[in-house]
């Protein structure tokens, strides 16, 4: 072997793993909305959870990314624990199609159809597909598309250049020693664990194992154990990934490698008893890419089979591994950034945080009318820190959606990006009106001031307008409803008049000397506070109806609530006298 061979393996090798990344990438980015759906179906069965794992690995080829997203989908609270066992245990079967489409490298034959089935023959075409479609789609799906067909072309070209290059290594001597000495089961693994770890890809590894069969130094005595330590080196991805993360995220990670480690000490223990006592010849025959690929299949059935009944075992390992402690309980459940990864889920996830804020806020908001009618300040502490909640679900969930406004999303979720950021913005407002109500409520009680009964009968009027609007924005926010968003506006528009009637009676009260001067501030703050929170409710639905349309454009979506003119004045009629200042 030369240093031209050499570096042609060097180069192979890269495109390998390049091919194998950008692949995989692109596979995550296509099946977004598919990965939605499969984990939608996820419960607490076994087995549909290992068919989950296996069905999005096979998909996205690499079962390193399937676990890092179940450590984010764990972390928040996406997936419970007892699920991510099935799931985990799914992505080590999932992971062995890479090494089946790979084994088609191996195959040699004279025969015509036998031919068309080598990667060489179809991958120049796919390639030329994945290009045309990558460099003319505008739309990203089939540009995701192109992506993968460029990847899995280029993964396959770099497959077959490291098989020729390391054909001339049959010859050397060390090379054959050295694969015999992989041939102690302990070594074996070792060696298969360390390459995956430092490489972080099991395919990929396997890969590169298929592909230095093709010397004929790798006997299946060697190859077996370096595959079953492949199996514990693709847990330091999720390894990695959990650091930071809550304790069962961290409990994901643990199952994850127990499973691993387990299934290796248990079969290499019976592999290394049927090598010493049977000594079967296949062990002293040179592996092929698709005997490999058969050995890594066989190897996580037996894996499966053998734990997935004993996943309770599991499940209390990761318990003693990362014990429950009661002054560890965790406050407040930040978005977790291996969602990113897939931004559909990651989406998801942030609108469900979302409407924990929307909650609350709507929460603070009726307390601190419930406290000005009653002049009571017992819920005040309750008030504010439902605030401090807001802004810090303004500051958390807004960093993330930006970030997820930065990765590759479809148009409609892109959409839903922006209608969030706008959404958590006007809640975070709505959570400090209800503050400043509150600091109105105690200016009264400490100055012992006093609004007439009047100025009392109008205030609950308004009150119950604005309970009203904020109670429908929730609910239309909840369900996600332009239907139900476009019934808003009429009744924000009825707070709007009661704001300027209730000014004018104001004036004709102190005009009178009912009202006095220094109350008449606190009711022009009071006035302020409701109407701008009505806007505020006005603002999520327009941004409702915004993300429905795919035009976040207020304008347009206010001239579309406005079309059916009659509908929108008879609702507009309707609030009008439900909240009637007339006696």
């Amino acid at each position: 072997m030369t240093i031209f061979d050499a570096l042609t393996m060097i180069g192979g090798l890269c495109l390998f793993l390049f091919g194998m990344n950008v692949m995989g990438d692109a596979l995550e980015r296509r099946a977004g909305s598919g990965l939605k759906a499969l984990l939608g179906k996820l419960t607490n069965s076994k087995i549909k959870g290992f068919l989950t794992g296996l069905g999005v690995t096979a998909v996205i080829q690499s079962s390193s990314a399937t676990t890092v997203m179940v450590v984010g989908f764990v972390n928040s609270r996406v997936m419970t624990l007892r699920q991510s066992i099935g799931v985990i245990m799914g992505a080590n079967i999932g992971t062995t199609v890479t090494a089946w489409v790979l084994s088609l490298g191996g195959i040699s034959s004279d025969n015509v159809f036998l031919k068309l089935l080598k990667p060489t023959s179809f991958t120049p075409i796919l390639a030329l597909i994945g290009t045309v479609l990558f460099m003319s789609a505008k739309a990203d799906k089939r540009r995701d598309t192109g992506t993968i067909l460029l990847g899995f072309a280029t993964l396959m070209f770099g497959m077959d250049t490291m098989s020729d290059a390391v054909s001339g290594l049959a010859d050397i001597p060390a090379f054959q020693n050295l694969f015999l000495a992989f041939e102690n089961p302990i070594l074996g693994v070792l060696v298969g664990a360390v390459l995956t770890a430092a490489i972080q890809s099991s395919s990929a590894s396997v890969g590169i194992l298929q592909a230095l069969s093709a010397t004929g130094a790798v006997s299946y005595a060697a190859a077996v154990p370096i595959i079953m330590g492949q199996n514990i080196g693709t847990c330091v991805t999720a390894l990695l990934s959990s650091f930071g993360t809550n304790k069962n995220a961290k409990r994901a990670a643990v199952i994850h490698l127990s499973f691993n480690v387990l299934g290796t000490v248990i079969w290499l223990t019976v592999f290394s008893i049927i090598s010493a006592v049977v000594k079967p010849a296949i062990l002293g025959v040179s592996a092929s890419y698709l005997g490999i690929a058969v050995a890594h299949s066989i190897f996580n059935l037996l894996c499966t089979a053998l734990l997935l009944p004993m996943s309770s075992v599991l499940e209390k390992i990761a318990y003693i591994v990362v014990p429950e402690r009661e002054e560890e309980v965790e406050k407040f459940v930040e978005l977790d950034e291996r969602l990113l990864a897939t931004p559909t889920i990651a989406l998801q996830q942030c609108r469900k945080v979302v409407l924990k804020m929307a909650a609350e806020a709507v929460e603070g908001f009726r307390l601190s009318l419930d406290a000005l009618e009653k002049c009571d300040l017992a819920s005040a502490e309750r008030i504010r820190k439902i605030e401090d909640n807001t802004d810090r679900y303004e500051d958390v969930v807004g960093t993330y959606l930006t970030k997820l406004g930065r990765s590759r999303v479809s148009g409609q979720d892109s959409a839903a990006v922006s209608m969030l950021l706008k959404a958590i913005g006007d809640f975070e407002r709505i959570s400090d009106h209800s503050v400043n109500v509150l600091e109105s409520v105690e200016e009264l009680c400490e100055k012992k001031i006093s609004f007439s009964e009047p100025a009392k009968r109008e205030l609950r009027v308004i009150s119950a307008a604005l309970c009203e609007v904020l109670d429908m924005t929730l609910a239309a926010f909840e369900q996600n409803d332009p239907l139900a968003a476009r019934h808003i506006e009429p009744l924000e528009q009825v707070v709007d008049d009661l704001k300027d009637a209730l000014r004018t009676t104001h004036v004709e009260r102190l005009q009178s000397g009912i009202c006095t001067v220094e109350a008449g501030f606190i009711w022009a703050d009071l006035l302020t506070n409701l109407e701008r929170t009505s806007d505020h409710c006005s603002n999520v639905a327009l941004g409702i109806i915004d993300a429905a349309r795919h035009d976040m454009n207020a304008h347009e979506s206010m001239r579309w609530i406005k079309a059916d003119s009659s509908g929108f004045f008879k609702e507009y009629e309707t609030f009008s006298q439900k909240y009637s200042l007339s006696e």
